[in-house]
């Protein structure tokens, strides 16, 4: 059972229910005498109140999104990530149907030679009859850090956000993919590395993995970017990286946009995968950017986006900035940022067509 799922929530207030009428109708019912019955009593309050704790922390963790899984909870996702390394590569990839309608599965690029998961979602339209010809943009959803590709869909609402918002002309039909933000459990910040090459990795393994296996428009008109704190610096950097690959990138919360030393501890490469340096080395790039965050969000501060903003002046590169007046660093906040991004998003990027403009 899932730690995000509604049904361990679920679960929790039934087990809470449960132990309150345990107590209730045990309390004077406990055989023995008072040395033995009273820590009984005691034991039953404890687990009443450990049970109320877990139904508690269980609500505050889905809320705010603070642990995307028990390996998460754990600390254990680094071992579960390292185990990917050994998967099949690119020709062998074999996508697994989910119940929710999405498709995964775990390949080993041939550009990184690096390992992760990867989940894919095609909107109603993709299989709608006389589209068997009809190619696709893609949006590429970015995890923050901690967190794994199903953050996206167990805390972050998606891909079903974005479907209701196509049934009301808000935003293209896009194919969705989710990737490892990290495959093998070490941060990067989205960049290559001597020892892991992870912009390869998402710029080129998973977008080759794509492309093969569904059918989506060219590279870059058709191919954009959305992310999440970690993932949401990395969405304004792959673009600026990879202008050829992605032509528009959303950040909800980016992390600091002149790099983290906790992250690249080398200053020299720290500078070169930041955002802030390479958005003024882009001149006449064809690459949109569209920056948010919050009045009060400490973490993405409104000053970064005006600074980034002016590094860009001059550079061609198109950049739209959103502040919403409250929120923090968590996916109450990104969802209602949603809207915005996705409507940008689309006027930026192709429609589906047949793939030839």
């Amino acid at each position: 059972m899932e730690l995000t799922s509604t049904s361990f929530l679920v679960t929790l207030i039934a087990v809470t229910a449960l132990a309150m009428l345990a107590a209730l109708l045990l309390w004077n019912r406990i055989p023995g005498p008072g040395w033995v019955r009273w820590p009984v009593r005691v034991l039953m309050i404890g687990l009443c109140q450990l049970t109320s704790i877990a139904v508690i922390a269980t609500w505050i963790n889905g809320s705010y999104g603070l642990y995307s899984s028990w390996n998460d909870l754990l600390g254990t996702e680094n071992a579960q990530n390292a185990s990917a390394m050994t998967g099949p590569p690119l020709g062998r990839a074999k996508f697994i149907q989910g119940g929710d309608g999405t498709q995964s599965t775990y390949f080993r690029g041939s550009h990184s030679k690096l390992a992760g998961q990867v989940i894919v979602w095609t909107p109603p339209e993709y299989g709608a009859p006389g589209a068997e010809k009809t190619r696709f943009p893609v949006l590429m959803l970015l995890h923050g850090y901690p967190g794994s590709p199903r953050t996206w869909i167990d805390l972050g609402g998606m891909p079903g956000t974005l479907d209701q918002l196509v049934r009301l002309g808000a935003a293209l039909p896009f194919i969705v993919v989710i990737p490892d933000v990290y495959p093998g459990g070490v941060n990067t910040d989205c960049s290559n590395t001597p020892t892991r090459k992870v912009a390869s990795w998402l710029a080129e393994d998973v977008t080759d993995l794509v492309a093969k296996n569904f059918r989506t428009l060219r590279e870059p008109k058709g191919w954009g970017l959305m992310g999440v704190s970690t993932g949401a610096f990395c969405a304004v950097k792959l673009p600026l990286q990879y202008p050829k690959v992605f032509r528009a990138g959303a950040a909800l919360d980016p992390d600091p946009l002149g790099g983290d030393p906790q992250v690249l501890a080398d200053p020299a490469l720290r500078e070169r995968n930041s955002p802030l340096w390479l958005v003024r080395q882009a001149r006449g790039a064809d690459v949109g950017l569209f920056l948010a965050t919050s009045a009060q969000d400490k973490d993405s501060p409104p000053a970064q986006l005006e600074a980034f903003g002016r590094a860009a002046a001059g550079t061609g590169v198109r950049v739209k900035t959103l502040v919403r007046p409250s929120g923090g660093h968590n996916f109450q906040t990104w969802t209602a940022m949603y809207a915005d991004a996705l409507g940008w998003l689309s006027t930026e990027l192709s429609p589906p067509g047949d793939g030839r403009g």
